[in-house]
């Protein structure tokens, strides 16, 4: 039973609950910016479990934005895999061979942070640098409603899955998210 309600309002009209990336990509994608909304959560239930369970959205409509980084040589390559909730991303496998790593792994929190400009567990693909690719598993980009972070722990984004599908850099892996 869900404990908090949520207000959601178009992501523009309230840039106070955008990361200042999230902001400014929004205000460059007009075509974005009007399927998106936010809305303010506490930032004690960032996380999705919690989340989920304290604002009655199903784990299936919420995606997670997992960056990467991948390896080859000296060379590291940053990466967003989107995946619902309900799945984690294939980062040793799926990933690896997509981006033509050697090894790949999750990156570390202090340098997901530094160069996303955002904040750890309210990570997105909206904003993130232009030349990282955002891997979106085939079931977040068919979801009628994602859930995503807004770049701060203290709101959530809600859009459709097809428009985190047709970011700049995206592109849609089937078999991204495996079972947990």
């Amino acid at each position: 039973m869900p404990t908090e309600a949520v207000v959601r309002t178009p992501a523009l009209d309230r840039p106070e609950l955008l990361a200042k990336p999230v902001a400014e990509a929004l205000t460059a994608l007009p075509a974005l910016a009007p399927l998106v909304e936010v809305a303010a959560i506490d930032p004690d239930l960032a996380d999705t479990e919690a989340f989920c369970a304290a604002y009655g959205v199903l784990p299936e409509e919420s995606a997670n934005c997992v960056i990467v980084a991948a390896r080859r040589g000296e060379q590291t390559t940053y990466a967003a895999c989107m995946v619902l909730a309900t799945t984690k991303a294939d980062v040793n496998t799926l990933v690896r061979k997509h981006l033509g790593a050697r090894k790949a792994s999750f990156a570390p929190m202090d340098a997901a942070v530094e160069l996303t400009g955002m904040e750890y567990g309210g990570i997105t693909p909206i904003g993130l640098p232009a030349d990282w690719p955002i891997l979106v598993d085939a079931a977040v980009a068919a979801a009628p409603v994602a859930v995503v972070g807004s770049g701060i722990r203290g709101s959530k984004l809600w859009l459709p899955g097809a428009a985190l599908a047709g970011l700049p850099g995206a592109e849609v892996l089937e078999g991204l998210g495996v079972a947990r």
